[in-house]
Order: C-alpha cells, then structure tokens, then sequence
C-alpha cells in the first residue's frame, strides 16, 4: 500500500508564491493541490483583492489560516512590545505556527506532505522553509526549472492577472505595517492608507509606552519619519537611488517598456521570511 500523500502551497499575496501557483496548476494539473494563505488581519487591501483574481484563476478556494489568533492577538502576548528583525514574532506566530499546526495532523497519520515554495532561479542566497520531519518534503519548483524574476512577470502577465496593485508604491506583501519596509514605504503607506498608518503610529506609541526598544523604521518613530522636511529628505534620496540604478541598467530590447524597479536593487536584500513576502 503506498503512502498517502498531500501537495500545499503558500500564497504570501506576493507575485512569486501567485506566478507558482498559475506554474503548478498549468504545468502540473493531476496534481491536486490546496492552496492557503496565513493572514495576519493586518494585510493590504490590495492583497485581498489579487487573492479573489487569483482564486478565480485556479477554479478553487485559498484557505485562511488564522482565523481567530492575529496580530492584535499575538501583540498582546508579547506586552505590546513591536515585532522587528531581532525579534521576528509576528513570522512565528502569525505565519509559520499556523501552517505548521494545520499539517500537523496529516503529519501524524503518515501522509507524505509536499510543500511547494516560490523561491526563484535567481536568488541562490534564500532558502525555504526547513524542517526535520522526514514526511514534509520542500520543493522549489522554479529553482529547479530556471524560472528568474522576468520569468514570474511572463507567467503572470500570460495569465492575465498581471502584478498585485501594491506593487505601485511597494516593493513585497505582509503585513501593512511590515517593520521590513523601506522609509519611502511608510511614506507612500501615509499617502496610500492614511489610516492604516495611523494605526501603525498608535501600535508605536502603545509600544514604546510599555518599554518596546524598536520603532517600526529603524531609527526614528513614524511622527518623525513624517515630517515634512524627513518626507522631502526620503524622497530626494529615493529618486537619487532610482536614477542611479537606471543608469547602471542595461536596456532590454524585448522588453522596452519595462522600467520596474526592484525595492531590494535599491536598498539591498533584506534577510525577510519567505513564507511572508513571496
């Protein structure tokens, strides 16, 4: 008798994790798959739109994890103290926990799980999600058939659902307050979701009120960050960054329209979660 097996694949809200999902259904349909997605409570507007198109492409549903422990929730537990990159909470309660506990009973019974993660060709430097049970296998499609970051444009442009909308303004999905944003992020989430950063200053102030040692933007609370001189200072910086990187940009005759620009070109690589942001 062989073993029973299950395939699941994470969607971050992100156009990797959503141009593997399209790869997987269109390149291997016999496979049935369940899709999930971990939700902070705290996620995008933007990103619960893309999530409808892409559920409506793939024929079924995205299954919420999370349903009833989000980031209010975990915030409390940790006394109101800020997630950030010494302290990554919010991944291991808000992310990796609930896929981990939603597994787990099939874990038990012996099924061979196959996790499907959306870590591409180009990033040698990223690793998926690790783990010591011998019935949880991590594969990386695209590493293995050579799909690169044009290659998920492609996928996702043929699809026609195109990129998420917050890819306008914002380089990568999470949470809306994501400590992992880059300073002209906070200011184009004040331009964007006025109220989302409001809530981000109140989440702040709560924190440093019981003794939190981060501020969401390394190195300056986000009253500070937007002030009118900072907002000009942000901004005269970030365009300083885009023209000097379209300048070291080789034009690519297929493709002349494409002028995007990478967040993570301009500032460097983050050392992010995958199970967040892609």
């Amino acid at each position: 008798m062989s073993q029973p097996e299950k395939h699941v694949l994470g969607i971050s809200g992100g156009k990797d994790s959503a141009a593997l999902a399209i790869y997987m259904r269109q390149n291997h349909p016999e496979l049935d798959i369940d899709y999930f997605f971990t939700d902070t409570g705290k996620e995008l507007p933007e990103v619960y739109e893309f999530l409808g198109k892409l559920e409506g492409f793939l024929g079924k549903p995205i299954l919420r994890l999370n349903p009833d422990r989000d980031f209010d929730y975990w915030l409390k537990q940790y006394n109101n103290f800020l997630p950030s990159a010494q302290t990554r909470w919010c991944t291991r309660q808000l992310k990796l926990k609930p896929f981990e506990d939603w597994i787990k009973p099939f874990l038990d019974d012996g099924v061979m799980v196959h996790s499907y993660v959306a870590i591409r060709a180009d990033e040698p430097y990223r690793e998926g999600y690790t783990t010591r049970n011998d019935n949880l296998k991590v594969l990386l499609p695209f590493r293995e058939a050579g799909v690169d970051k044009p290659g998920v444009t492609e996928i996702l442009e043929a699809s026609g659902l195109g990129w998420p909308r917050y890819y306008e303004w914002r380089s990568r999905s999470g949470c809306t307050f994501c400590f992992y944003q880059q300073k002209i992020e906070w200011v184009r989430l004040k331009e964007r979701h006025p109220d989302a950063f409001e809530e981000a200053i109140t989440y702040e102030k709560t924190a440093v009120e019981n003794g939190s040692p981060f501020t969401w933007s390394e190195g300056e609370s986000l009253n500070e960050l937007t002030q009118p001189d900072r907002v000009r200072q942000i901004k005269e910086d970030h365009d300083r960054r885009v023209l000097r990187l379209k300048a070291r940009k080789k034009a690519n005759p297929l493709r002349p329209d494409d002028d995007a620009i990478d967040m993570d070109d301009l500032y460097g690589q983050p050392k992010f979660c995958v199970t967040c942001h892609k």
